[in-house]
């Protein structure tokens, strides 16, 4: 079965997790020790993100789950 990859939501969801990461001043290397979860894979759109890994993602931000989605990912 093929997999559906929607290039364009990936691209969005890592502009915002790199936005938020650097806002904080947290490297690439900081937050893999931090969390293990390779984010450099996913700012560049490399890997799918899972509800899972994002839901860790935004724990580790402070934030809400529902709010990664709000006005500012469009």
């Amino acid at each position: 079965m093929k997999r559906h990859r929607n290039k364009e939501l990936l691209i969005k969801a890592a502009k915002r997790i790199k936005k938020m990461r650097e806002q904080q001043g947290i490297t690439q290397e900081e937050f893999y020790n931090d969390t293990g979860i390779n984010v450099g894979r996913i700012e560049r759109g490399v890997n799918d993100l899972t509800l899972c890994t994002l839901e860790r993602i935004c724990e580790y931000f402070g934030i809400p789950f529902n709010e990664f989605f709000n006005e500012k990912f469009r």
